[in-house]
């Protein structure tokens, strides 16, 4: 696994809104080749409904940006598009997990967020949308925001309960992994070690 970026401001959500839409297409484009090509290279999945997702409770965006307002909670956010194989498996066996999902639940606000939905979403006075044109497939802008840019799928972003982002971390994690991840933002592990020394101490 990647190491977690270190901390970052989700202010950058606010700021996307008054970038010229010209850079943000041309951003988009340069990436969006080689991410399309890294997504389809996965396991084979079959071509069925996606499956329920276990016992983790999953919220939209503006469902737990309320929820935390009245009993803070960090957020981790599952961004995902439908066409990626990786997240169908990461839905199939790690979301799935008891244990996985047990953690959640009590640590955070799960929210699963489609990078190219056309849903508008509404965020500290801000109207956040899709954008057609950018890229092959367009794409949100809370989803541009959240991952800075970098448009990998699955990717997973964790805020505090002030909505201040405080990791992204890319790519398919099994159970094991992705709990280990979750225990290290939830016990506050982050602000004193990086992940690869968190992830070697244990």
């Amino acid at each position: 696994m990647a190491e977690l970026p270190p901390e970052r401001d989700l202010g950058l959500i606010l700021k996307i809104k008054s970038l010229e839409m010209k850079k943000v297409y041309l951003a988009l484009s340069l990436g969006a080749t080689a991410f399309l090509v890294w997504a389809f290279v996965n396991p084979q999945t079959n071509n069925t409904t996606a499956p329920d997702h276990g016992a983790i409770k999953w919220y939209s965006f503006e469902e737990a940006v309320a929820l935390s307002a009245k009993k803070p909670k960090k957020m981790f956010i599952d961004v995902y598009t439908d066409w990626c194989g990786w997240c169908k498996k990461m839905d199939q066996s790690t979301f799935t997990d008891p244990q996985v999902a047990e953690f959640m639940n009590r640590n955070f606000y799960a929210v699963k967020f489609n990078a190219e939905q056309k849903e508008l979403v509404q965020f500290k006075g801000h109207e956040l949308k899709y954008m057609p044109n950018a890229g092959r497939r367009g794409v949100h802008e809370l989803a541009y925001a959240l991952l800075d840019g970098r448009l990998g799928y699955p990717s997973f972003v964790y805020l505090d309960e002030n909505q201040n982002r405080i990791s992204i971390s890319p790519g398919f994690k099994n159970g094991d992994v992705m709990l280990k991840e979750l225990r290290y933002i939830a016990e506050g592990h982050f602000k004193n070690k990086t992940w690869e020394e968190y992830s070697n101490s244990k």
